[in-house]
């Protein structure tokens, strides 16, 4: 897929304010600081599209970006903050949910993990909560460059042994580096062909 357009739509916490169109929707979400504003703006190769930030939980909105006028990209809040109160997080679990629940428009979650580290239990229960929902979603793994080959390949490994402990087949995972721009296009012809099957 080749990007044309990649425009921001609008954010908001409410999701009944999201835009009102029938196009397919592709929810990018992780913990913070999984590097999830980097590889938005690799994917449309935009500088600044999404916001980068040295500080985990900058976004904390629902964030819609409209890609060559026929699907949302949409940038979802990171779950477990390290800096914002008890409250705060409860309120972006609730949008976090009632956006999943209740977006007829979404087609698939892609939930976000940095390869360098082992399973850690928030990520494996948010996938938990979306196959109990029947919600589809792929899992993207971030920061590749920073792990040798073999390193990566084991810990890739390791994250499917520990998931095939519950589920009875491994969701679509992607392996990704914003910096090198890897994965880019496997990611991209993905979601093409998803939305290719949609319009048949």
């Amino acid at each position: 897929m080749k990007i044309n357009s990649a425009e921001f739509v609008i954010s908001n916490s409410d999701v009944a304010k999201c835009p009102n169109t029938p196009l397919p929707e592709y929810a990018f979400i992780g913990r913070s600081n999984v590097g999830k504003s980097s590889l938005i703006n690799m994917l449309m190769e935009r500088k600044n599209l999404a916001k980068t930030s040295g500080k985990p939980g900058k976004t904390q909105l629902i964030n819609h970006f409209l890609i060559n006028k026929n699907w949302h990209l949409v940038d979802l809040p990171g779950y477990g903050y390290a800096r914002v109160s008890k409250k705060d997080k409860k309120t972006f679990q609730k949008y976090i949910t009632d956006y999943f629940l209740q977006r007829e428009q979404l087609v698939m979650g892609f939930v976000l993990v940095d390869c360098r580290h082992e399973p850690q239990s928030i990520d494996l229960e948010f996938m938990q909560w979306l196959g109990e929902q029947q919600l589809p979603f792929g899992i993207i793994f971030t920061k590749a460059d920073k792990l040798k080959p073999n390193a990566l390949k084991r810990n890739v490994a390791h994250y499917q042994e520990v998931l095939l402990e519950t589920w009875e087949s491994m969701p679509p995972y992607f392996i990704t580096s914003s910096s090198k721009g890897y994965g880019r296009e496997q990611l991209l012809d993905y979601i093409d062909a998803v939305n290719t099957d949609l319009e048949h």
